[in-house]
C-alpha cells in the first residue's frame, strides 16, 4: 500500500526536509512518529526537499507500508488509511510545528516526487514601506529600503520560460538547471508586504531565493528591470545581488496531473533525469 501525505510545517526549528544524523529535520520528526504507530523503518519521499528555515503549507509526501506496517494499521482501533494523519497529530503533540492535514491511499502510478508537474512557491519581503510586523518575523524577510513593486514584477515576468538558470542556482554536481519558470510575479499584500508568486516544473538548489534576491536589487534602483535576463543568459553566479534568507520563503502548492496520467508522467520524469 502507498499513501499519500499532505502536510504543512514551519521551518523555523528544522534543519531542512531531508533526514540527518543528529539534526531536527522535517523528515525525520514524520519517519519518527509513523514508526511509533506502524513500527519498521519508515521512509518518506517527498514532492519537494525544502532547505534549513524554509516553510510548506502544500507539502506532499508518499510512504510504501510494508507487509508488517500493513497489518498492524488493519488490527488498529483506526484502520483506515484516512484515520492515519489524526494518529501522526496525536504523536506530536500539542501545537507541533508540522502537521499532516490528510493521508490517503495513493492512486496507481502516484510519485510525491516524479509525478509532480509543478511546484508554486511564495516569498514575503516587508520593506519599510510595510514596516516590520514581528508576528511575521518567521515568515517574512526585512528589506530596510523602500522597495519599487513595479519595477520588480517587470523584471520578475522577464524571466519567465524555458531556460537555462545556471546563475540562479547553487551548483550541484552533475545536476541540472534548466528550469520552465512558469510564473514569476511581484504585488504587495493588504498589509503592504510584497509578495513573489514563483511557479516552476521544478527548482534547483536555492534558485527562489536567489530569483527574489535579483528582484530586491533592482527594486532599490541597483539593477535595472533588463539587467536580470542578461545575468540568467551569462549562465554564471554573480556578486551583482544577494540569495535572500530562507526565512521568507513557503512552499505552497505542488500540481499534479490526472490519476490516469500519474505513471507516465513520473516514467517521463525519471527518464529525463537519468538523461541528464
Amino acid at each position: 500500500m502507498r499513501l499519500r501525505l499532505d502536510l504543512a510545517y514551519d521551518g523555523t526549528a528544522f534543519r531542512g526536509w531531508a533526514r540527518q544524523p543528529g539534526l531536527r529535520t522535517v523528515q525525520g520528526t514524520l519517519e519518527g512518529a509513523i514508526g511509533r504507530i506502524l513500527g519498521g523503518d519508515p521512509r518518506l519521499v517527498v514532492a519537494g526537499r525544502t532547505d534549513a528555515g524554509v516553510h510548506a503549507r502544500g507539502q506532499v509526501a508518499h510512504l510504501d507500508l510494508t507487509e508488517a506496517q500493513e497489518r498492524r494499521l488493519a488490527k488498529s482501533r483506526s484502520p483506515e488509511p484516512e484515520a492515519v494523519a489524526a494518529r501522526i497529530t496525536g504523536v506530536l503533540g500539542q501545537h507541533p510545528d508540522v502537521a499532516v492535514h490528510r493521508t490517503r491511499v495513493a492512486p496507481e502510478g502516484f510519485d510525491a516526487r516524479f509525478s509532480a508537474v509543478w511546484r508554486r512557491y511564495q516569498y514575503r519581503i516587508a520593506d519599510r514601506i510595510a514596516g516590520y510586523d514581528p508576528l511575521e518575523r518567521h515568515r517574512t524577510t526585512t528589506v530596510h529600503a523602500d522597495l519599487d513593486v513595479a519595477a520588480m514584477d517587470a523584471a520578475a515576468r522577464s524571466l519567465r520560460g524555458l531556460h537555462d538558470f545556471a546563475a540562479y542556482c547553487k551548483p550541484r554536481e552533475e545536476a541540472t538547471t534548466i528550469r520552465t519558470l512558469l510564473e514569476f510575479d511581484w504585488h504587495r499584500a493588504e498589509d503592504g508586504v510584497l509578495v513573489a508568486n514563483v511557479k516552476a516544473d521544478a527548482f534547483c538548489h536555492s534558485m527562489v531565493r536567489a530569483l527574489v534576491g535579483a528582484c530586491v536589487a533592482v527594486g532599490q534602483g541597483r539593477l535595472a528591470p533588463e539587467h536580470l535576463v542578461h545575468i540568467r543568459d551569462e549562465l554564471t553566479r554573480t556578486s551583482e545581488f544577494a540569495v535572500l534568507a530562507a526565512r521568507g520563503l513557503t512552499l505552497m502548492e505542488v500540481g499534479y496531473p490526472a490519476d490516469d496520467l500519474l505513471a507516465a508522467r513520473a516514467e517521463q520524469t525519471r527518464a529525463r533525469r537519468d538523461a541528464e
